[in-house]
């Protein structure tokens, strides 16, 4: 697996103006529209025009206060004009990184939605490295309180975002199950029962987080039923602003959301450094990411602070983690090299002697430009027993390996 599990919503002011985001309005005086995604990566991708002009890629993301754009340079060429810097602290809560205030950007689909007036922040650098991570130009983050004012229903299986006028919204639909949440700087928060084992019921605290690819990631150090599993794996379990986060990953015996549950869900575990840090979190045990929410279609109402949620197409599919043990990035002047970052000791990766920063030309007899980062992790994701074969670039060497998949938690 490529371990791409970004986690976007984790960014915190320490010193930040107000930043004002008026936020979207309906092109045309209609009562809905849909708003088309690409799904990728378990990423809401949106592309919108940036002043007007320029055709840019935003993740939606439930878990940021605030639209991020994470390249300067557009910025710059944009001649966009910095109202002042100040500092934010990354995903780890240590790292402090450098932003800057725009005011009065505009953004817009055409002929269905604008917002011609919103405040945001630009990084200084291009810390989430998306292109590296994920193979995909991604040019930054967009919070969904920008939609807040309408009720957002999210359908994973068409891969629409749709809007509606809250005034002639009525909900036709009776599969759909309400849930309250905590509505906290403008995030949604959940609180559900979680089983890491059978029969040890913790109730748990969650951010509703579109932002991070991942099923599940909970804190292993704020409650005393929540903890890794015995079968749970040392692993790098994500990347976010500020560094690789750390921790262990494995499965869950089942959570319950709304009475729908969900069982063997993969679950990433990170101790905090200091439990003082969940002033910023709210008091959070974890959070929810697409990995899980994808599962089923998802209304979202702030105002009323609740979620409604629905089975979707794959509601009764096993989550399935990597089989592989390799974690791969994208990489060259083009991005176009697949290297490997990491290998998990004791998998079959390991024991096939693939090594860090091997590069990854063929796979299945085929050169890899035929492939995404995405269908990669597909690849790596087949059932247990399958041989992938590779061949790798070894300083000058090429050398043929066969991976033989299996579990491995």
């Amino acid at each position: 697996m490529t371990r791409l599990l970004l986690i976007l919503g984790c960014l915190f002011a320490l010193s930040v103006p107000t930043v004002a985001q008026p936020g979207f309005s309906i092109i045309g005086g209609r009562k809905q529209v849909e708003i088309p995604f690409e799904y990728n990566h378990n990423f809401i991708i949106v592309t919108l025009h940036f002043n007007g002009f320029l055709p840019l890629k935003f993740i939606f993301d439930t878990g940021a206060e605030h639209t991020i754009l994470t390249k300067r340079e557009i910025g710059d060429l944009m001649r966009i004009q910095y109202e002042r810097e100040f500092r934010v602290l990354g995903s780890d809560l240590r790292t402090p990184l450098v932003a800057y205030l725009a005011r009065r950007t505009s953004f817009e689909i055409p002929d269905k939605i604008i917002a011609p007036s919103e405040d945001i922040l630009v990084l200084q650098e291009d810390y989430f490295r998306f292109k590296e991570y994920l193979g995909l130009e991604i040019h930054g983050i967009l919070s969904a309180l920008s939609f807040s004012r309408y009720i957002i229903r999210i359908n994973y299986d068409r891969q629409v975002i749709t809007l509606y006028e809250r005034e002639s919204y009525k909900l036709r639909d009776d599969e759909f199950v309400p849930i309250p949440v905590e509505i906290f700087r403008n995030k949604m928060y959940l609180t559900t029962p979680l089983e890491v084992l059978p029969d040890s019921i913790a109730k748990v605290k969650l951010l509703l987080d579109t932002g991070a690819g991942l099923p599940l990631l909970m804190f292993s150090n704020t409650h005393p039923l929540v903890y890794p599993p015995a079968q749970a794996l040392p692993s790098n379990i994500g990347m976010g602003l500020g560094g690789y986060l750390e921790g262990f990953t494995g499965r869950i015996h089942q959570m319950n959301l709304g009475g729908f549950t969900q069982q063997g869900v993969i679950t990433y575990f990170q101790e905090l450094d200091s439990l003082s840090n969940r002033d910023y979190l709210n008091g959070r045990d974890g959070l929810i990411g697409n990995g899980l929410l994808g599962h089923f279609q998802v209304i979202l109402d702030y105002q009323n602070s609740t979620i409604s949620l629905k089975p979707g197409k794959s509601y009764q599919e096993a989550y399935v983690y990597d089989r592989s043990g390799l974690s791969i990035i994208a990489a060259g002047p083009r991005v176009s090299d697949y290297v490997v970052q990491n290998v998990l000791p004791d998998s079959p990766a390991a024991e096939a002697d693939i090594r860090r920063d091997d590069q990854i030309i063929r796979i299945n007899r085929l050169p890899v430009g035929f492939y995404s980062l995405n269908d990669i992790q597909r690849i790596l994701q087949k059932k247990p027993g399958k041989k992938v074969r590779l061949t790798i670039k070894r300083g000058d060497q090429k050398i043929k390996k066969v991976i033989v998949l299996r579990e491995l938690i």
